[in-house]
């Protein structure tokens, strides 16, 4: 049986709602109060009810933790540093899928059910207004891996997409490539839309140089995979910027089977450095992007949201730099 709290008090010699503040946050009791019910709770083996303790403090501590592609390995990492980090703030993370959804409207409801004190929007693909939706329903909201604005309606954490497309460009073109291609995630992806902007930008700045399109399905290996082996059955270009390292993994996996070799028929670089792209059997060539400042940013801005509910919304961008290995040819 569980060390009830009003065994607690008995072992302490004082009152259950002494016991009661000394396990509430920011509850008032004394020094010697305190260590009095500290020791008994320890012989005793007692841990504070957590359920309980929100019903007298109107605090969850439940951080609704919302993306929508599970398929992409890079999230298992995501994942691993928000709820490492969240917990060592004493903060519980409520896991939800949105998986081919992109509406916000069912998760809203259920965060509600839960009565989170707060929600992290962990997406790359989702627009603004998704996001915004959850602060619109008075749910304290950061949107990590959003997409940059000056002036955000919700504290935005990321890179800026455009500026990785330019720098993808801008590698390829420095290994002496002419001929380049871009081959992005899904379409009506924010993440894909600024980086496509950014890679062309810069391709346009570049006399002799020319660039083609197209996009995968998903974020995927399958989809990357297939996309490549379409373009492989045309005529394709001299390198291609895949726009995130799974959809890099699966292209190289085409390039192999379509007898090719990467990078001296068809050059690869991606975007964001996952673990798996540092195998030795795939060592990707990829952008780094600083996943680990931008959860721990993520989460320092929820905790000061629940602390300041009305403060006012910022976008944190953080810089990207290009990680060389072997699937791109050497700079001339």
């Amino acid at each position: 049986m569980a060390v009830t709290l009003k065994e607690v008090a008995e072992r302490a010699g004082v009152s259950r709602s002494a016991v009661s503040r000394t396990f509430t946050e920011g509850a008032s009791v004394s020094e010697k109060m305190r260590r009095k019910v500290e020791k008994a709770a320890k012989e005793l083996g007692y841990s504070p009810n957590a359920l309980a303790s929100s019903l007298t403090t109107g605090r969850t501590k439940l951080i609704g933790l919302v993306s929508n592609n599970f398929h992409n390995p890079i999230f298992l990492e995501v994942f691993d540093l928000f709820t490492r980090g969240l917990q060592d703030r004493g903060l519980r993370p409520l896991l939800v899928n949105l998986s081919d959804e992109s509406q916000p409207e069912q998760s809203i409801r259920m965060l509600q059910q839960y009565s989170v004190d707060g929600v992290v929007v962990a997406s790359s693909t989702l627009p603004p207004d998704f996001a915004s939706a959850f602060r619109d329903a008075g749910v304290p909201v950061v949107h990590a891996f959003g997409r940059y604005s000056s002036s955000p309606c919700v504290h935005v954490v990321g890179i800026d997409n455009k500026a990785a497309g330019q720098m993808a460009a801008r590698t390829l073109i420095e290994h002496g490539y002419t001929d380049i291609g871009f081959m992005g995630g899904p379409q009506s992806a924010t993440s894909t839309q600024d980086r496509y902007t950014g890679f062309m930008s810069e391709v346009a700045a570049h006399s002799g140089v020319k660039a083609s399109c197209s996009f995968a399905s998903a974020y995927s290996f399958n989809a990357g995979r297939r996309e490549m082996l379409r373009l492989l059955k045309g005529r394709a270009a001299q390198a291609y910027f895949c726009g995130d390292d799974v959809l890099s993994i699966g292209a190289l996996s085409a390039v192999a089977d379509s007898g090719f070799s990467c990078p001296k028929d068809v050059g690869i670089i991606g975007l964001n450095d996952m673990e798996m792209a540092r195998w030795e059997n795939i060592n990707l060539t990829t952008i780094h992007q600083p996943i680990r400042e931008i959860v721990s940013s993520s989460i320092e801005l929820m905790v000061g949201l629940l602390a300041e509910p009305d403060r006012r919304p910022e976008t944190r961008i953080y810089s990207c730099s290009v990680v060389e290995r072997g699937t791109l040819r050497p700079m001339p």
